[in-house]
């Protein structure tokens, strides 16, 4: 089965949770894994969950589930166990995470659409003509990251911009921080040899000229400029990563294109291939340096530089 449906469970720019449905032949069969990816958890936790909901009668086995031939990694075909939306829904009202949160509450405020009104309509879908099996979600990405593009935003606003496109991305969350900070370091590292916090400590120094950087903000130099790596870089390195920085917006917005859902741990590993692809170094942990230890660095080398001036 080369299943070209799709479910997609994201969040709108205005906190609203969304969902869309692509259907191939009036219905959606995703496997135990896919459903892990949707709704944010372990396979193995979806697996507990269907075996209670056919234990406890709320669907029957038989009539949700269903085998497919698929073609695996190694071009060897397996049989594997599909399962229907009805199950997939069911799975939704179970697990315990970010993403069945986000679920449960469109199904609830859909639900009570249907109570208070006794229907539903997709208002966004028929104003603008969108009928049949077309799937909106990729059409809503593309113009967002066409106007980040265009857009006059810094280069590392822009990337942040893109990982936001990421399906299970949420601003709020731990997760969501660590990631940005993670693949920041990656491009800081593939151009420079340093990680953010690692190429400030290295070229930061109160005995400097222009405390050893290279652009800054306004007239006078402040902390708020001395924290930023990408002030220290030299021309060269601002250039290669403007060419990188476009390269990659490229790839996201062809991926968009193709219409293939990306969640934040598909974009890292996608910058890993891009990075190696173009023969760079990949950065393997967190670095040497804490951001802690940097801004303590930075705070002592501008006191110096003050002294200086």
């Amino acid at each position: 089965m080369n299943s070209k449906s799709q479910i997609i469970l994201y969040q709108t720019p205005d906190g609203q949770a969304k969902i869309q449905v692509k259907l191939e032949n009036e219905t959606v069969w995703l496997t135990q894994k896919q459903m892990a990816e949707l709704f944010g958890t372990t396979k193995q936790n979806v697996s507990l969950h269907l075996k209670n909901i056919f234990n406890e009668g709320e669907l029957e086995e038989d009539s949700v589930v269903k085998y497919f031939l698929t073609t695996a990694i190694d071009r060897k075909t397996y049989r594997t166990l599909f399962y229907n939306l009805d199950a997939i829904i069911s799975i939704g009202y179970r697990i315990n995470s970010y993403r069945g949160t986000q679920f449960r509450i469109w199904a609830t405020r859909t639900l009570k659409e249907y109570m208070i009104k006794g229907f539903v309509m997709d208002d966004e879908r028929l104003s603008q003509g969108k009928t049949g099996n077309r799937f909106n979600y990729y059409d809503e990405l593309l113009e967002r990251v066409r106007a980040i593009r265009a857009s006059e935003k810094n280069l590392y606003e822009k990337v942040k911009e893109i990982f936001a496109t990421s399906v299970d991305y949420n601003s709020k969350t731990k997760e969501a921080v660590k990631f940005f900070a993670t693949v920041q370091n990656k491009f800081h590292y593939a151009i420079t040899g340093y990680t953010a916090a690692e190429l400030i400590i290295n070229r930061a120094s109160g005995r400097q000229k222009n405390l050893g950087m290279t652009n800054w903000k306004d007239r006078s130099i402040v902390k708020s400029d001395a924290v930023i790596a990408k002030n220290y870089m030299l021309e060269r390195e601002l250039r290669q990563l403007y060419l990188l920085v476009e390269q990659f917006l490229s790839f996201a917005e062809l991926q968009i294109e193709r219409e293939r859902p990306m969640y934040m741990s598909d974009w890292k590993d996608a910058l890993d291939e891009f990075l190696r692809l173009n023969r760079l170094e990949l950065l393997q942990g967190k670095g040497l340096v804490s951001h802690q230890k940097m801004e303590r660095f930075v705070k002592k080398e501008l006191r110096k530089y003050y002294r200086y001036l």
